[in-house]
Order: structure tokens, then sequence, then C-alpha cells
């Protein structure tokens, strides 16, 4: 579920008062646990009036306090929304309601070209050794298609030609629509000029079935350490390259926990991606060590998988036209427990370059202690 396009009514009631006193206890510190209860059953959410998508309040459902689980529905939203609410104030709010309107004057109005786009078929979607792998759901299985050419950056064959055929001619389809009818459309990000965001004109359905039964399988494995196994939200676009588009990107980080990248055509040259180093945001713009460096060329179908935090850009395309899509993967649980830590070793570079040093300091001095001990002893 794209948060743009999230349903934000009313917020849900109070409930009754029987769990009131938990309820204002854990609200104290609105903080999560740090692991889920797995053996929680969550609520389903789907037929309450929410701010957010229901599926976001039964991911976080595990991960709340012991004395929140067993309280009423209502209370449990309650609390899980003054918790999103930190990560979206009013006039973000103000501004995603607005958002959401565009969105429905978009799809009441856009009449689709390959409606067989709309939902998941992977026997046409995806090519039969990425298939056999998901279906097989094992991490041996997976780890078989995926190759890791640089630490962090995942590369695996996904989309059959066909359908990367199919999304190219709905995507002109739209632009065509939107020239047609002068529509005003939103670009997917500050650094695109060009492109569409595919949630905007009825994907995002199908890209959320994309997310949840295909891309977190993989993440679950490769990115647990960054909420790989719970994401629960997404950010789908396609981005345009080449003659009278987009020429390159310039280095950045996404507003992702995972990133899926997939080139869909057409004929073009350059366009590499180039990778610089995963890093937290106290780190982001430190300097880049050679073994971080890598660049890849796109090919049609394949994808690239990495965290959000993995600096990178894209060349030049000289000649062509390129066409990705591109989808931003977030966790929101991630998002919480990230709040209340400082030491990010286990994926950021630098960070683990830091502790790595201290620890290399702390030995270093524990040596000439026991030196300077042992001549004392001997004099």
């Amino acid at each position: 579920m794209s948060l743009q396009g999230s349903d934000r009514r009313d917020a849900p009631s109070s409930g009754s008062a029987g769990g009131n006193g938990a309820v204002a206890a854990a609200a104290a510190s609105l903080r999560l646990r740090l692991n889920p209860n797995k053996e929680h059953k969550p609520d389903g959410y789907e037929d309450m009036q929410l701010d957010f998508s229901p599926n976001i309040f039964s991911s976080l459902e595990r991960y709340l306090p012991p004395s929140m689980l067993n309280v009423p529905r209502d209370e449990k939203a309650n609390f899980m929304r003054e918790i999103l609410l930190k990560y979206l104030p009013l006039g973000e709010r103000n501004r995603a309601q607005k958002h959401r309107e565009y969105r429905e004057r978009i799809i009441a109005n856009y009449q689709p070209l390959h409606r067989e786009l709309y939902s998941v078929d992977p026997a046409t979607f995806f090519v039969p050794t990425f298939l056999r792998a998901i279906n097989d759901n094992t991490e041996q299985s997976i780890r078989s298609i995926v190759s890791e050419p640089s630490p962090g950056i995942f590369i695996f064959d996904i989309f059959q030609t066909h359908f990367c055929e199919l999304l190219l001619s709905e995507i002109e389809n739209f632009e065509k629509w939107v020239n047609e009818t002068k529509f005003r459309i939103m670009r997917p990000n500050t650094m695109n000029k060009f492109g569409a965001v595919l949630d905007d004109f009825g994907l995002e359905t199908m890209l959320d079935k994309l997310m949840e039964g295909f891309i977190r399988p993989l993440s679950r494995v490769f990115f647990a350490e960054v909420g790989g196994s719970t994401l629960d939200s997404h950010h789908g676009f396609v981005v345009e390259y080449g003659k009278d588009r987009d020429v390159d990107l310039g280095f950045h980080v996404d507003d992702s926990e995972v990133t899926l990248n997939v080139c869909l055509g057409k004929q073009f040259s350059g366009g590499e991606l180039f990778f610089r180093g995963i890093r937290c945001e106290k780190h982001v713009n430190t300097g880049t060590h050679s073994e971080e460096i890598f660049d890849y060329s796109h090919v049609l179908g394949r994808a690239v998988l990495h965290r959000g935090r993995h600096r990178h850009g894209a060349r030049a395309t000289t000649s062509g036209n390129r066409v990705n899509l591109l989808l931003w993967c977030r966790s929101s649980v991630f998002r919480e427990m990230k709040r209340y830590q400082k030491d990010f070793s286990n994926w950021c570079g630098e960070c683990n370059r830091e502790k790595k040093e201290r620890q290399r300091s702390t030995v270093a001095a524990t040596k000439l202690d026991l030196f300077r001990r042992q001549g004392e002893s001997t004099a």
C-alpha cells in the first residue's frame, strides 16, 4: 500500500473504557517493542475508517507493548495512529489528503489500455526461474537465482519481456491521455522531471502485491536488519531518460528501506548506475572507500535490489531512451525502531568502520597497559 494513497478519513473512536489504563500507560512513551510477538495474531483493520492503510496497522500490532495486545481493537488503532502521526504532521496530512483527491480524479477519468496489468498474474509477469524460487520460498532457492557483485547489491532476472512491453505501452497510453487532456501530473520525485507515479493511475494494488508476495521474501533474506521482513508500504513509479527526457541522476539515497530497480527498455546506451557505499543519515556525506565502488549496466527485465541508504546515481543516457520501474519499499516498524537507535554498524559502512576503530583502539590500549604492568612487575 502506498502511504500517499492511504485512506485518510476520520480517526477511530477511543472505544470502551476497559483498556484505558493500559492505553494511558503505553501512550506515555508511545514506543513499540524492539522484537515482535510472533505468537500474537493481529486484528484486521480493513473495516475501520483510518488515517493510514489497514495493512500498516496489522503489521505494527505484533510490536505493541504486552499491555496493549488484548485491549479493544479501536484502542490499539488509536495508539498506533499516534505513533504514525509523529511522521506525518498536520501540513503533511493536508498535502496527503489533496494527493488522494488528485489520484481519485485520475482513476475516475483515465481508461487503462491493458487491464491485465492491474492485478498480479505470476505466470505472465515473471520469468520461470524467479517464480520457482519464490514458490519454493526457502533461503536456498532465493539465493540460487541471485548474484551479489558488490556487498549489498543483489541482481536477478524478474520480468518477462512481454510484461515489460505491456507496462511500457500502458505508460505511453497514460502520458498520451495526460497530453490530450492537459492534466497536470505529479512527477515521481524532486529529482526527475519526467516519468510517472504508477500508484496514481490505478496500479497501486498490483505493486502492493508485488512488494508483499515477491519482493518481501527476498528482503527478508537479504535486508532483515533494515526492516526487510516488515515492508508494509511503497512508492512505485517509472523514470525516463534519453532524448527529450532526463539525462542523468545525481548522487543520492532513496526514501526507502529497500529499493527495487528494473529496466523495462527501450533501446539505449549509457545510463549505468554507480554505487558508493551504504550510509546512515549521520554519515551520508562521508567519503567513499575503494571496496564500495560499483557500476552496473542495465539489462531488460533484470532487477537490482539494494538498501535505500545505499548511495547511488545514474550516469548519462547517451543515446536512445531508457525507462525503469522503481519500487521504494518501506517499513513503518523499522522507521519507528530507528528512532531509538544510535549504532547502525550492522549496515552503515562508516558506523561499522568507526566501531572497528574503537575496538582496535581498546585492544591497543589494553596491550599497552599489560606491557606497562609487566614491566613494572619485573623492575
